[in-house]
């Protein structure tokens, strides 16, 4: 399964880090930015969440709130969160149905070798739940500026 821009957000209830529950529809009437990332303390996904943690009062000026999510237990997303006094929250989606509704569980390869894994991709979306836009394959250098960008053009 996959969703586009102008498609509804599949809604979500995944437990975070500190112990707490995250719910899509808490968030209507609000921008979301929700990214995926295929594991926690990793180089990409390090940079990815810094720079988003970097972005944030920037996100904060549009209201958007930023949800990260992998696959990753809840113990393993405190210890990255506070690693990296990350300020926004980590979803733990283990069962993998999440990122089987945005299509981000794909077959990947390296050096050869298939396997099953998250494709790095950002949704946002905005406060009445619609995908106004998506990245796929994301290349970390930039990338939270482009989100930004689009969640300016929201406004």
């Amino acid at each position: 399964m996959s969703v586009d821009v102008g498609d509804k957000a599949p809604s979500f209830t995944l437990p975070t880090d500190g112990g707490g529950e995250i719910s899509l529809d808490d968030f209507r009437g609000k921008p979301v930015v929700l990214y995926f990332y295929p594991k926690d303390d990793t180089s990409g996904c390090t940079a990815e969440a810094c720079a988003f943690r970097d972005a944030l009062p920037d996100f904060s000026k549009v209201k958007a709130e930023i949800i990260g999510i992998s696959r990753d237990p809840v113990k393993k997303h405190d210890a990255f969160k506070e690693k990296y006094a990350l300020n926004f929250p980590l979803a733990s989606d283990e069962e993998g149905k999440v990122c089987e509704a945005y299509g981000t569980w794909v077959e990947k390869s390296m050096y050869g070798r298939k396997y099953m894994g998250i494709e790095r991709a950002t949704f946002l979306i905005d406060g009445k739940g619609v995908i106004r836009a998506v990245w796929r394959k994301v290349k970390v250098p930039g990338h939270a500026e482009e989100v930004l960008k689009a969640a300016k053009a929201l406004g």
